[in-house]
């Protein structure tokens, strides 16, 4: 179950790296991202989202790491804190992406944040 849980996340993870390298290149979905406020996003929030995209590859070392499914040069301490750390963040991203003034961001991140809060939880508890 913790290895499917960390496999289905790091998922979601990649969806949401190719996603942001298509905002990264210009892509016009800037309103389902960032606040939905600009179609194409400006060049501050293109590095955003590839800074995001660093911390997705990071996300998915801690989850994969916690469940044992990968190696990792970090602690068994180091995971857990990690893990349990990312579940608060996407629980919180929940309640930021519910409240977003876009519709379309609303519609599409939230469940993507609540699957994810849900997947890191199961995997924080193992």
């Amino acid at each position: 179950m913790i290895e499917l849980a960390s496999y289905v996340a790091c998922a979601l993870l990649v969806g949401l790296g190719i996603f942001q390298i298509a905002l990264v290149l210009g892509a016009p979905i800037g309103k389902f991202a960032w606040g939905g406020q600009h179609n194409v996003l400006p060049i501050k929030l293109r590095v955003g989202s590839a800074i995001s995209i660093s911390l997705y590859t990071i996300f998915a070392t801690f989850i994969l790491g916690k469940a044992g499914v990968v190696s990792t040069p970090f602690s068994d301490i180091v995971l857990s804190t990690g893990v349990w750390v990312l579940t608060g963040y996407f629980f919180l991203g929940i309640i930021m992406n519910g409240i977003s003034r876009s519709k379309a961001e609303r519609n599409l991140m939230t469940p993507i944040a609540s699957i994810l809060a849900i997947l890191f939880l199961v995997v924080a508890l193992s």
